[in-house]
């Protein structure tokens, strides 16, 4: 997700004004920016009759901005993307708790926080990319091959400071325990083809171009890459394999773009209607058109072809909550083994 300015959308005036509850109206707070996400909204209000006024802008300004605002903020809900801001934004006293049935019935324990303060409502994989004419597939089957020495010279990523790869750490803290977790980051610092720069396409571009052997990268990059009717992006992906990392124990790391209901939310019936039809079928569906991203409602229709065609493996089931809790420490184990 890029950052971008404050957008201001449907009736701007009503958000301007003191903060009270209004009959069928639902203020929301989003750093997603997809076309089909309009779709989204317009069917929340057909279904519902509520009224939605939205405003749009990157992650972490809006986490700040609701922090700022506090109890007169006319928020309602608040939908960004990485379980790590939205674990930062309850560390702030941002969410309050949603007892719902119809969201314990339609979401896996794992895209519910433990007191339901935020969910996860669709997934995105943390892949690895590597280069079909240089890279043997049986020596990146996992996270772990990544700090392997026969690796030297070949890995690119993005910023360790990134919250996808602090995510990611913070997955993999929580499986192997702090000390591995290290040895890890160090051995894939010492794996650099280059000192990390750029997004998750740079990287796979990179691959694709010979400058690394392999990458990690989140799976929707490859599939636009997949989907693309670009000459460029076609020759690219033809050069590139894409692994699902750790399928013989505890799957391949999984991020989220979520959301949670505002602690000072003025029409809290609204806004748990809102979350509820995030979990629909058809909500599900309009996530996996919008960003490539994989419905985490289990049977929910996935009818985006170039997503489908990557097949089923094994997700992670870590409960969302932990991707956040341990990224403090995820940025001291970087800092300290030079992942910059």
């Amino acid at each position: 997700m890029r950052a971008t300015g404050f957008i201001s959308c449907a009736v701007i005036s009503a958000l301007s004004l003191p903060a009270v509850a209004q009959e069928n109206l639902l203020n929301l707070y989003s750093s997603r920016h997809y076309q089909t996400d309009e779709a989204l909204y317009a069917n929340f209000t057909k279904t519902t009759g509520i009224k939605l006024n939205r405003i749009e802008a990157g992650e972490d300004p809006l986490i700040e901005r609701l922090k700022n605002e506090g109890a007169p903020s006319p928020a309602d809900v608040l939908v960004t993307v990485d379980a790590g801001r939205l674990w930062r934004a309850e560390q702030m006293g941002l969410f309050q708790s949603v007892d719902s049935k119809v969201l314990a019935s339609r979401l896996p324990d794992h895209m519910r926080t433990p007191n339901n303060q935020w969910f996860g409502f669709s997934a995105r994989a943390r892949v690895i990319v590597y280069n079909k004419a240089a890279i043997k597939v049986a020596d990146v089957q996992n996270y772990e091959d990544l700090a392997d020495p026969k690796l030297k010279g070949k890995v690119c990523t993005r910023s360790g400071s990134h919250v996808y790869n602090l995510s990611l750490m913070s997955a993999l803290i929580e499986h192997w325990g702090e000390a591995k977790a290290e040895q890890w980051a160090k051995g894939v610092v010492a794996n650099f083809a280059r000192a990390p720069k750029g997004g998750d396409t740079d990287q796979i571009l990179a691959v694709a171009a010979g400058e690394c052997g392999v990458a990690i990268s989140n799976s929707y990059y490859y599939v636009r890459l997949l989907a693309s009717d670009k000459p460029e992006d076609r020759k690219a992906i033809a050069n590139i394999g894409l692994i699902w990392p750790n399928q013989k124990n505890f799957g391949t790391h999984m991020n989220v773009s979520g959301a949670g209901v505002v602690k000072y939310a003025k029409n809290r019936e609204a806004a748990v209607k809102y979350l509820e039809y995030l979990a629909s079928d058809q909500a599900q569906g309009y996530f996996a058109e919008g960003n490539n991203e994989w419905p985490v409602v289990k049977g929910a229709p996935l009818n985006n072809k170039a997503l489908a065609s990557l097949g089923s493996f094994k997700m992670d089931t870590l409960n969302v909550s932990a991707l956040g809790k341990n990224q403090p420490l995820a940025q001291k184990i970087f800092d300290r083994v030079g992942y910059k």
